[in-house]
């Protein structure tokens, strides 16, 4: 399959007008083949009126008509074959495995997905049978269904080129609630991109669906992007990135003639909560452990460790000491970008030079585009007192929180910003502390997890993959796992209707 730098509207192919770039490869900073044509405003107004167009058709399509759609993008996906993980390798630096392993996620949460339309239970269907006899009233007949909230802008990740880009959980929780999708791909990945894109027009093409069902665009800068958010057509927004790049998204939705939701993904650190008993027992275990998550992919995860808290005490000391020892023997790993390589560094410097923050070890020397894994220590009350050290640094950098007592670490937990996970570390004797804490947590993140890491995010029925700002901009959502496709819909109740204008399903 070629890539040729197209944009991707209309069901056809063309060449941006709007400037070019082209993709680097991350392990050493040189262009690799092919530029890619920036889209031009007009580009982003054709895609989203087909798009448009297209929701009329593509929202009523029946549910095996759907889900056969998206099975059909993951038979596509699987069909590129080698080329999409060569080229996936060279502009992230990501390991073939790891690579390989997300395109498998990738086509099995296509159809997960495809499963729930089948199920059709998304629907929400709902009678309330009227009763004209009814004193002193009669009672109406309502029944009500959910509905898809009209085109999408998905906005590509830079840490996951597949799970969470093209055709990611955004684009199949959209496609899947019935909205048309126009994504507007990142640029640190745009070969693997068009590959991916050209696999979901394909799918598009065979199921007979509305051409500006899907688009795919590329943009030299951020008007494009912005653009796509302000359209009047995009009804929501799928973002995972910076709080900075959120935030901006957010505001101009906020700011248009009939706002819409941003669902972002932004910015967590992650606590883990050490308990004594847990440290008693298995210190050296557990800092074992959290070495291999927080080097896991360079740590460039949205669920990397990032914040470990504890009582101060032998356990934990044993934990520091073990953890100390074993980050040294970790080696460097090529980061996603050059810009997120130098972002990384700068964050790791300004931690170093703080002056309530001690470094306790790190990784591997590495290349220019490489990442280094960082451990760090600071006291409660510095913790508290500033709080720049509670922003996130996206890569393998962890700060351990020594605090004096349990009513200090909760004062620590009080003060936190909202997280996506925060995972306990609990042995038998721990539990009435833990069971303590929970109300707490349950107010802090979208998932709570003992005995483990955040890293490793299962695509299920009952996974939450958000939390409270700026975790992201709704905590009320996820955007991993079936009850992703609700952020896409919303309810519309039906009263008094007519069998002949009734929706199918309400009859």
């Amino acid at each position: 399959m070629t890539i040729n730098g197209s944009l991707l509207i209309a069901g056809s192919e063309r060449r941006g007008s709007n400037g070019e770039f082209t993709g680097i490869e991350a392990a050493t900073g040189t262009a690799l083949p092919v530029s890619f044509g920036g889209a031009s405003a007009a580009d982003v107004e054709e895609a989203t009126r087909l798009a448009w167009e297209a929701f009329d058709v593509y929202r009523e399509t029946d549910l095996e008509t759907r889900a056969a759609f998206l099975e059909a993008i993951s038979t596509e996906l699987e069909g590129v074959g080698e080329e999409l993980v060569e080229r996936a390798m060279a502009e992230t630096g990501l390991p073939r495995g790891r690579l390989e392993g997300e395109r498998a996620r990738t086509t099995g949460q296509l159809r997960l997905f495809a499963k729930e339309v089948r199920e059709g239970r998304f629907q929400e269907l709902r009678f309330d049978a009227g009763d004209p006899s009814r004193k002193p009233a009669p009672k109406p007949d309502l029944r009500l269904r959910n509905i898809p909230v009209g085109p999408v802008a998905v906005f590509g990740a830079s840490n996951f080129p597949l799970a969470f880009s093209v055709a990611g959980g955004d684009t199949a929780s959209a496609l899947a609630a019935g909205c048309p999708v126009v994504v507007k791909a990142h640029s640190a990945h745009p070969g693997t991109s068009e590959l991916v894109g050209r696999a979901v027009q394909r799918a598009v093409l065979k199921a007979g669906l509305p051409a500006g069902t899907f688009a795919l665009l590329f943009d030299t800068g951020f008007d494009i992007g912005q653009q796509l958010v302000a359209d009047p057509k995009i009804r929501a927004v799928g973002f995972t990135g910076s709080r900075r790049g959120g935030t901006a998204l957010m505001e101009i939705a906020s700011k248009r003639k009939q706002p819409i939701p941003v669902y972002a993904e932004m910015s967590s650190i992650n606590p883990v909560i050490l308990f004594p008993g847990a440290l008693e027992n298995r210190a050296e275990d557990i800092a074992t452990s959290f070495v291999s998550s927080l080097a896991l992919g360079a740590g460039q995860f949205c669920t990397n460790p990032g914040l470990i808290l504890a009582v101060d005490s032998k356990g934990l000391q044993v934990f520091i000491t073990k953890a100390s020892e074993l980050l040294p023997e970790t080696g460097a790993q090529t980061m996603l970008t050059p810009s997120i390589a130098k972002a990384f560094r700068e964050g790791v410097g300004r931690l170093e030079q703080h002056s309530e923050v001690s470094m306790l070890a790190k990784g591997k020397t590495g290349g220019d585009y490489d990442g280094v894994a960082a451990l760090f220590e600071t006291s409660a009350a510095s913790l508290l007192a500033h709080h720049e050290l509670q922003d996130e640094v996206f890569g393998a950098a962890g700060l351990v929180v020594r605090c004096k007592d349990f009513e200090e670490l909760e004062q620590v937990i009080d003060a936190l910003e909202g997280q996506l996970t925060v995972a306990l570390h609990v042995d038998a004797g721990d539990l009435d502390d833990a069971r303590r804490l929970v109300p707490k947590l349950e107010m802090l993140a979208g998932r709570l997890l003992v005995n483990g890491f955040g890293t490793g995010v299962e695509v299920s029925h009952a996974m939450v993959h958000g939390g409270p700002y700026p975790a992201t901009a709704d905590g009320r959502s996820t955007s991993v796992g079936t009850l992703a496709i609700y952020r896409f819909l919303r309810p519309v109740s039906y009263q008094d209707f007519p069998e002949a204008i009734r929706p199918a399903a309400l009859r």
